[in-house]
């Protein structure tokens, strides 16, 4: 009977985590990771605080990441049909994502972001993102990142390809979807950074293997031409003078979380970690999912609450304050969310490390 190979993933996770590469799990067969248990899939549940995290386990995806030996052998020794992601921030990592899906071309503002491409310009040949990340590269007379010998480059099972690089001292980047009408790099040119993953290179899924290309196994520095470009469109993540102006703390909150003392500090993580991430949608006027964040951000403030961590007025009030700074003029749809938000949180009260 033909045997079909198997990488070996715990050899595969022990060379990433070598390399300063913080590693998770994920689920077999699959590029995405293992499923959280049932408390921390709880709509509103968030990784700071959760005792999942302190204990070992694997829930919470890249925020679980390690590179501790020990965790790394007991779960791939246990489970060799795991993958690898590899947490891309922690590890110093910024990934161009080129992908090559068959499907009709966007409009054309949104093939290279910024850049505009006139009416006049044939696209004859123009597919996916091997051609845009190569016409990106052609106007700046830079080589073309899909072919340079000189860093790691993985093949995807899809047929698109990671181009791995390091970020950069002190360079921290956001993450982006290149096929998305938010921030991007160009069409069809993901980018994998701070608050994301990627695939480990020899994880294999039901689609295939992703496979290292030519001889080289270790990221390069980032380009000095991508560093400016991922900078122009919006990837570096440093809050702009004009949005950290616009965004006032939430002081009284957190005054209030941190007033009540004992088993609080778990509770005021969580209140930071949401308000941040309803905060981080200023940095894009659109696609950056403000409604999603908002509700969530109300959901678990409404646990909060419950839990008597905060005072129900504390947490509407700085829900909208942060919503106004960050959405001007949308205050009718803001108080919605977050009333109906709110609403369903206060009947899950949530205490640090998970809900009732």
């Amino acid at each position: 009977m033909h045997s079909t190979f198997r990488p070996d993933m715990l050899a595969i996770a022990r060379w990433c985590a070598a390399a300063g590469w913080p590693v998770h799990p994920l689920a077999a067969g699959r590029k995405t990771p293992v499923r959280n248990c049932p408390t921390c899939a709880e709509p509103g549940h968030v990784h700071l605080g959760c005792p999942c995290i302190s204990a070992g386990r694997w829930c919470h995806g890249f925020h679980a990441a390690t590179t501790d030996p020990g965790r790394i052998s007991a779960r791939w020794a246990n489970d060799k049909r795991s993958g690898v992601g590899v947490s891309c921030g922690p590890a110093g990592l910024v990934v161009i994502d080129i992908d090559a899906h068959a499907v009709p071309l966007p409009e054309r503002e949104r093939l290279l972001p910024g850049i505009p491409v006139h009416d006049g310009v044939d696209l004859t040949g123009l597919e996916n993102g091997f051609h845009t990340l190569a016409l990106l590269a052609a106007l700046r007379r830079e080589p073309d990142p899909a072919t340079d010998p000189t860093t790691l480059r993985v093949r995807t099972p899809s047929g698109g390809m990671h181009v791995w690089y390091r970020a950069g001292a002190g360079r921290s980047w956001l993450c982006s979807t290149g096929s998305g009408r938010g921030r991007a790099l160009a069409w069809q040119v993901d980018v994998r950074a701070t608050g994301g993953y990627i695939v480990a290179p020899g994880t294999t899924t039901t689609a295939g293997t992703y496979t290292p290309v030519g001889d080289c196994r270790t990221p390069a520095p980032l380009p000095a031409w991508l560093d400016g470009e991922l900078t122009r469109t919006g990837h570096l993540n440093t809050p702009s003078p004009a949005a950290r102006s616009r965004l006032p703390p939430p002081s009284r909150a957190r005054q209030a979380v941190a007033a009540g003392g004992g088993g609080r500090t778990a509770a005021a993580r969580v209140l930071e970690s949401v308000l941040a991430d309803v905060a981080s949608c200023s940095a894009v006027a659109q696609g950056a999912g403000f409604t999603a964040r908002l509700n969530r951000a109300a959901f678990t403030l409404g646990g909060l609450v419950a839990a008597g961590h905060l005072a129900h007025h504390t947490a509407h009030d700085t829900l909208l304050a942060v919503a106004e700074h960050v959405r001007p003029g949308r205050h009718i749809r803001a108080a919605t969310i977050v009333r109906n938000g709110l609403d369903a949180g206060t009947r899950r009260p949530l205490y640090p490390g998970g809900r009732s």
